[in-house]
């Protein structure tokens, strides 16, 4: 497969470009059946979803926290009420880019991040079943399928919790991020309890993605540099390029969301089937907000292991 001949599907995309967000948003007013139906969840998802009955007496739940992150969440105020999981199955069409030049593959930018948002917002649809405040232990994977080289499935998985009173120290009413959706975050289920516990909260996850076509060197300049220590300052600029892109675009969706911050922050590459010179840079992390103006970070306390 030459470099960059992976497809781009059609799909919405946000007003900022390559990384732009697609809306989660359900129409003012839907149910939450009509809120899964229109994300594209499937009717076994509804019913499997419809069976837990969180909050009444006998109902269970589904999480994959370890047992040490249950029980972590358990303690910092939050109850987890079921497993929830979004799918999207993509495929992705023809951009090519030019031999010489480094350059962004904006149509393949935009189909790896729409088919990451779609699964994302049908887990997010999953938890407004459950009445989930937010996800915890989200994990978002991709993984190329055997149905042909230019298919992979985006997949999106955490546990739905639900705040109880006096989570987080009391007085927080809201736990929704400003776009009165559960809030996401791929922190562990440790992390989760540090960063409750010092005042701030999850308000979403936030990504940005930006797939590049490194230039080739010119046949001169590899003869060149033969047995001498130099930068090849096209694949510096072209990789440092591609990692700025994919960064700037996770801070806009963090500013959109209203956060103080990002924590947890991820900068994955990968060149999935598009061959050595074109590679996905992909930012990930978690936007956290203050819960009061006034939260005092408590001073870490020192632990000594008596183990070997």
């Amino acid at each position: 497969m030459t470099d960059g001949n992976f497809a781009a599907g059609s799909g919405g995309h946000g007003p900022a470009g390559a990384g732009g967000q697609a809306s989660r948003v359900a129409p003012p007013g839907a149910s939450i059946a009509t809120e899964l139906d229109a994300a594209g969840v499937p009717h076994d998802a509804m019913a499997r979803l419809a069976e837990l009955e969180p909050g009444k007496p006998g109902s269970i739940f589904t999480s994959d926290l370890s047992v040490n992150e249950f029980l972590l969440v358990r303690e910092v105020g939050f109850r987890p009420l079921g497993l929830v999981l979004g799918s999207s199955i993509y495929h992705v069409g023809l951009q090519i880019g030019r031999w010489g030049s480094n350059q962004e593959l904006d149509v393949l930018s935009q189909a790896m991040y729409h088919a990451r948002e779609l699964a994302m917002s049908r887990m997010e649809a999953e938890a407004d079943a459950l009445h989930a405040d937010g996800i915890v232990g989200v994990r978002l994977d991709v993984e190329m399928k055997e149905f042909g080289a230019d298919i992979a499935e985006f997949i999106a998985v955490g546990t739905a919790v639900k705040a109880e009173e006096g989570a987080g120290g009391g007085g927080v009413a809201n736990w929704r991020n400003n776009k009165n959706q559960p809030f996401t975050s791929d922190l562990s289920g440790q992390d989760f309890w540090t960063l409750i516990r010092a005042g701030y909260a999850p308000l979403g996850m936030v990504m940005g993605s930006c797939v590049y076509h490194v230039a080739h060197q010119k046949f001169g300049s590899k003869i060149s540099n033969i047995g001498k220590n130099v930068e090849i300052e096209q694949f510096t600029q072209a990789l440092y390029d591609a990692r700025e892109l994919a960064m700037s675009r996770m801070q806009a969706e963090a500013e959109a969301l209203h956060a103080e911050g990002i924590v947890g922050v991820q900068l994955r590459q990968h060149s999935h089937t598009w061959g050595s010179h074109t590679t996905e840079f992909f930012a990930i992390g978690t936007a956290v907000r203050p819960l009061r103006p006034d939260h005092i970070i408590e001073r870490p306390t020192m632990v000594l292991t008596l183990d070997a």
